[in-house]
């Protein structure tokens, strides 16, 4: 399989396009087969060679960076985008069929069973929970992709047959022209506006975890999300309608307090569970879904559920000081997250808002926190000051950091209640990444 992957690059001008993780991981893969190819690497940072330990050796590298590294790419043969460039803004038709992703290369070449994750929300802890299901069924399998592990990375480690989960954004799934042998759809919320011309465009790039499935494969997805009702269609693939609202015609669906599949009851909504929330009871139907397609033990895939914990920075608790108890959901990046969020706790009685603005419209958001029972909300910026002229709330809080969103929380929330850190806005701007936002927060509440 392997082979295969190497064939397709050898003597072809390839070109790395951004040198972050997944870029590095592309690298080492081709100079680990390909030791005298030359490589073409194309990045913003105009410092890359003197700055990046890995390449300082290698003189049989062609840099393109600066301002201009997007410039000339119709001049390689294979262009490997990592996810996070944003062709918004050019033209790439003529040489759109170039553009190749490590996610893509591993469905063409690689014969395993893939299970394709995707959503505005959940797919971590959709992906995580369906490969320790697989784990714990003693299943040759392995988790790569958007959870934070290049493809590349363990591409050596592929066996024939093996099932791999694959966590896929819509970065990711952009130019794929090929999907996964399951392709799971949980979701689609405005996001990421910001890297794409226009929402339809963004829910545009997920359909293709299911647009190039053949009739052997599976395609799960959510029937109670409108966007994803208007983008399905012409479908190949065998179809399992998720629905939570109990949608008539659905293949699994919620009714009371039980979860059918094909009418039949296979999971009772109060089963003991880490997963608290509505939300994460609509990820379980879908794992459940997988469970049944790939023929697995119900009752062990059950257990299997019920001892999962939540993700990092996924409605994660932080603990409970001076009889507050702090939450970190610094991943709900999204309106739809931080109500899912709210809904799922009960008890919130501040709220920690804020973050770069990527042109979301937050009109049902603000509604819904001037009608919720939320005393205190707290609001950092940009967003959160936005939000906050537009709140009816009598105690509303306008703060510059994260340390002062912190110090504020402890003054005003009341005991035996939550505070919850939930931005509904992305990271970028103030911090690297939601990780970081979250590992900062949940430091603060312990020193504070």
């Amino acid at each position: 399989m392997i082979n295969d992957l190497i064939k397709y690059l050898e003597n072809k001008k390839v070109l790395i396009l951004g040198f972050g993780r997944e870029g590095q991981s592309t690298y080492k893969l081709i100079r680990k087969y390909l030791k005298n190819q030359k490589i073409y690497i194309a990045d913003q940072k105009e410092d890359l060679k003197q700055t990046c330990e890995i390449l300082k050796d290698d003189n049989n590298i062609e840099f393109i960076c600066g301002e201009s590294y997007l410039e000339n790419l119709n001049d390689y043969d294979v262009i490997m985008k990592s996810p996070g460039i944003s062709f918004a803004k050019i033209d790439i038709k003529k040489y759109e069929n170039k553009i190749k992703s490590q996610l893509e290369l591993l469905l063409e070449f690689f014969n395993v069973t893939t299970i394709g994750i995707t959503g505005t929300k959940g797919k971590s802890t959709t992906s995580s929970l369906i490969y320790n299901v697989l784990k714990d069924q003693n299943k040759n399998c392995i988790l790569l992709g958007n959870i934070g592990i290049p493809v590349f990375d363990y591409i050596d480690k592929l066996e024939e047959n093996m099932l791999v989960v694959l966590e896929m954004s819509s970065h990711q799934l952009e130019y794929m022209k090929l999907s996964p042998n399951i392709a799971i759809l949980l979701n689609i919320y405005e996001e990421h506006l910001d890297h794409y011309k226009s929402f339809e465009e963004y829910a545009e790039a997920k359909c293709n975890i299911f647009n190039y499935q053949t009739n052997s494969d599976y395609f799960l997805y959510n029937t109670d999300n409108e966007t994803i009702n208007k983008l399905v269609k012409d479908i190949k693939a065998k179809e399992y309608k998720v629905s939570f609202k109990g949608k008539q015609g659905s293949n699994i669906y919620l009714k009371e307090n039980e979860v059918y599949l094909n009418n039949k009851c296979i999971y009772d909504k109060n089963e003991p569970r880490n997963l608290i929330g509505d939300y994460n009871l609509n990820n379980i139907m879908f794992v459940l879904g997988v469970s049944e397609i790939l023929n697995l033990n119900l009752n062990e895939t059950i257990k299997t559920i019920s001892k999962f914990k939540t993700l990092e920075h996924r409605l994660e608790l932080v603990g409970k000081f001076d009889d507050v108890i702090y939450y970190d959901n610094s991943i709900g990046t999204v309106p739809m997250a931080t109500i899912e969020a709210i809904e799922a706790l009960k008890e919130v009685n501040t709220l920690i808002i804020g973050g770069m603005d990527r042109g979301l419209d937050y009109t049902d958001f603000i509604k819904y926190l001037n009608s919720s029972s939320i005393e205190n909300i707290i609001c950092m910026p940009k967003t959160g000051h936005d939000i906050a002229k537009k709140l009816k709330k009598e105690k509303v809080y306008v703060v510059n950091t994260l340390e002062e969103a912190v110090k504020t929380a402890k003054e005003v929330t009341k005991k035996q209640k939550i505070c919850l850190l939930s931005p509904t806005a992305a990271s970028y701007g103030f911090f690297k990444n939601f990780e970081e936002k979250g590992n900062l927060y949940k430091k603060l509440v312990k020193e504070i």
